[in-house]
């Protein structure tokens, strides 16, 4: 690994045109590339941490959060500076699952993170459980990056397919260029927040129709979590995309639901013209 390189690649189990929509909230230019039967890439600009705000680790963890929050799909991310290495996944209102090691292979994460990893993907209990905890044992030959690639090699049993030259440990300008050159990627910039609001409204987003318990409890964790990151010194890019994604989620959730309601109490009600509108014959 470049000693000098900082960088982060968000892996999404599913299709690129399921997680556009979400993209666009992080409010930071990525490119979105295909990355096997299922999965997609997202390369990230980097400005947070380029402008030295805040570690790649903590804005990757933000930012892998505010695209699996509410989705049925899990996000991993992977991240490196010159000093460490790691990996969050995140799934759902489920505490995200990290794993940390040094520059030179170090591992400092807890062995049972790697089993909730497993767990939670799917993986094989058995063979791929054995090959993920090879990664959490010292091993001189192995450094950071051949970790990150380590875990990469189990997750193509699931399908993933990273586009040639998108590899962990890169400088995100290669990443970046590597990624817009696999067909089908697209540039997502992000300033989508009016585009996101609409496919909301229009019922059309990742995450379907929401319960209105589920879109309360969401508007109740985004709000705080938004604040939070906001009055932070300094501000957390990262958490504040996911808290503004929650809170928009469940905002967009608890109206879509009022309208539905309205909608049902009118259909249901005839009135003088009958079902359906309808003015009936006298």
């Amino acid at each position: 690994m470049n000693a000098t390189s900082t960088g982060a690649l968000l892996l999404c189990r599913a299709a690129p045109d399921a997680v556009a929509a979400t993209a666009r909230l992080l409010r930071e230019p990525v490119v979105l590339a295909p990355a096997g039967a299922g999965w997609s890439v997202l390369v990230p600009e980097g400005r947070p941490w380029l402008d030295g705000s805040e570690p790649v680790e903590r804005i990757s963890a933000g930012w892998a959060a505010a695209l699996a929050v509410g989705a049925p799909w899990p996000v991993i991310t992977l991240w490196w500076d010159g000093e460490r290495a790691g990996h969050v996944l995140a799934y759902g209102f489920r505490r995200p699952v990290d794993y940390t090691w040094l520059a030179d292979g170090t591992p400092v994460g807890m062995d049972e993170a790697m089993l909730t990893f497993a767990e939670r993907l799917g993986l094989d209990p058995v063979i791929d459980v054995q090959d993920l905890q090879a990664l959490t044992r010292p091993d001189p030959d192995a450094d950071a990056r051949a970790r990150l690639l380590g875990l990469v090699a189990v997750l193509a049993r699931l399908g993933l397919e990273l586009p040639p030259g998108v590899q962990p440990g890169e400088a995100t300008t290669h990443l970046r260029a590597a990624a817009r050159a696999r067909p089908g990627a697209t540039v997502v910039e992000g300033h989508g927040l009016r585009d996101a609001v609409r496919t909301e409204l229009l019922g059309g987003g990742a995450t379907g129709r929401v319960p209105r318990a589920v879109a309360g409890v969401q508007l109740a964790v985004g709000l705080p979590l938004l604040a939070w990151a906001l009055t932070r010194r300094p501000p957390s890019p990262g958490w504040a995309a996911a808290g503004a994604l929650l809170a928009l989620q469940g905002a967009l959730g608890l109206a879509r639901e009022r309208r539905r309601g309205h909608r049902g109490e009118e259909e249901g009600g005839g009135g003088a013209h009958g079902p359906g509108g309808r003015r009936e014959a006298s």
